[in-house]
């Protein structure tokens, strides 16, 4: 048993008890702790990946009851992946609100590391049940995250937000009654060897639990139709909680990924997984094409984004996995860059704030613009950034697929209207600025602001100059994830296939 396994979760656990506890100190002293904790965790999961690289897979057993019998964390290198991707964005995000947006409303800090602790248990759980725990700590945690500060349309996609993820909760439920009913475990490893010798005349009702769990992921990870609620959500939300969010569908794309090659391997999901993925990137194209303020739009790309790299997941490859694997952090810290400049931006434009209308010139107008036209060029996967490698990895991915013309076709068209989009936007806020022109109740944006912006797209960069070994891990994560055998060995132990 490996207790590494469990420290990223006891950390923002106790980080969070301990910033209840201590919530009438100085602010300063908060946000320090605050960061320090997220950088801990940052540090665990550098940690975790190290343990892992070589393709072992950590089991810690609580209580140390055996599986299935008792609850297990497991971290193989998926999960290292997941964890290392939230840990950065999260130490940007926290550092963005600790320039003031903290100050908002009480306990953000509590708040945003009980968000981490719900995420790290996501990634960590081997059990179905506690996968529905953790989706529970960090909901309700995001739904206190999106309302900090208040105001008429936070509180309204706050509404629609809670509404349409109680209601995935419930199925979420029923989907778990059900396999429990028929098969007598959630254990992941367990059903994984249980839905593979399931009788025929259960087969149909497991089939039909599998398809339930699909409509909760996909929910989750704002797959069409089921994605109406996130342009509200992440448009109207503070600005670091929307870069926080950036990571939040992914959590529904790894609890597809996983189930898919772990226990429901096969056409049952794959088969629904790559035309909706399409459907996806092409209502998030033509949303942000539509859109008239610029956080709508950031968010409508962010479901462009979520539509790719389950796209790369529906290809059902490991070229193609291991290509979305390596897409998803450079489109959550592309989003979460540009959900920052917005803020900053609308910051400068007084009462137009982030519409896409022409206004005054602002304050350290170029270093916004030329912000604005690297963020630009990374989420449209323009080259030399990461976006345009983990695309081509996508397109590469696609060619022996026989959707293959679709997925080419829709991919590139997609990139294309999302530049132009951008660069619609980018006209109108910068270059048909008016001068002359200033707007009431604006402050320069600081130094620290657009670091962290700058910060978020240097990843991008250092990415592009890492890709041989990160491509290398994400390719070596996909052929382990097509291996379930190993993550049921390492659970169950070698007689594991020998329990009634």
């Amino acid at each position: 048993m490996n207790h590494l396994v469990i420290a990223p979760l006891l950390l923002p656990l106790l980080a969070g008890i301990l910033l209840l506890l201590f919530r009438g100190i100085d602010l300063r002293w908060r946000r320090g702790f605050a960061l320090a904790g997220v950088l801990g965790q940052l540090v665990l999961a550098l940690v975790l990946t190290s343990a892992v690289a070589d393709g072992g897979i950590l089991v810690h057993s609580l209580g140390n009851w055996p599986a299935p019998f008792g609850i297990c964390l497991v971290a193989d290198r998926l999960t290292a992946w997941m964890l290392v991707t939230t840990a950065v964005l999260a130490l940007f995000a926290l550092a963005y609100a600790c320039l003031g947006t903290d100050r908002a409303g009480r306990h953000f800090h509590v708040l945003f590391q009980l968000e981490l602790f719900g995420l790290s248990g996501a990634f960590l759980t081997g059990d179905l049940f506690n996968l529905f725990v953790f989706f529970e700590v960090l909901l309700i945690a995001s739904y206190s995250l999106l309302l900090h500060g208040g105001g008429r349309r936070r509180i309204r996609a706050a509404l629609h937000y809670v509404v349409i993820n109680l209601a995935g909760s419930a199925l979420f439920l029923i989907a778990a009654g059900l396999l429990y009913g028929l098969l007598g475990t959630l254990n992941l490893a367990d059903l994984a060897m249980k839905v593979a010798a399931a009788s025929p005349d259960r087969l149909p009702l497991v089939r039909a639990a599998g398809l339930l769990l699909f409509g909760v992921f996909a929910l989750k990870a704002a797959l069409v139709p089921l994605s109406l609620w996130l342009p509200g959500a992440y448009a109207n939300t503070s600005a670091p909680v929307a870069a926080l969010f950036a990571i939040m569908t992914k959590v529904g794309a790894y609890a597809v990924l996983r189930l898919s090659t772990l226990i429901f391997g096969g056409p049952l999901i794959v088969d629904w997984l790559l035309p909706l993925a399409l459907l996806t990137l092409a209502v998030g194209i033509v949303g942000a094409m539509g859109s008239d303020r610029l956080r709508a739009q950031v968010a409508y790309l962010v479901l462009a984004s979520v539509g790719t790299l389950l796209i790369a997941v529906g290809l059902g490859s490991a070229a193609g996995i291991g290509a979305g694997l390596y897409y998803l952090p450079h489109s959550t810290f592309a989003a979460a860059a540009l959900f920052l400049l917005a803020d900053q931006i609308a910051a400068q434009r007084g009462d137009l704030a982030d519409r896409l209308e022409p206004g005054p010139v602002m304050g350290r107008h170029w270093v916004l613009g030329v912000l604005f036209f690297l963020c630009a060029i990374s989420i449209a996967g323009l080259p030399p950034l990461s976006g345009f490698i983990g695309k081509f990895l996508i397109l590469r991915a696609a060619l022996d697929h026989p959707s293959a013309p679709w997925v080419l076709g829709v991919v590139l068209v997609g990139g294309l209207l999302a530049l132009m989009a951008l660069a619609r936007s980018g006209s109108l806020l910068f270059y048909r600025a008016t001068e002359g022109a200033t707007a009431a109740d604006t402050s320069t944006p600081t130094g620290a602001a657009l670091g962290l912006v700058g910060g978020l797209l240097a990843l991008g960069v250092a990415m592009t100059l890492g890709a041989g070994p990160l491509s290398d891990y994400t390719s070596a994560s996909a052929q382990q994830l097509l291996q379930p055998v190993d993550y049921v060995l390492a659970v169950l132990g070698p007689h594991g296939e020998a329990r009634p």
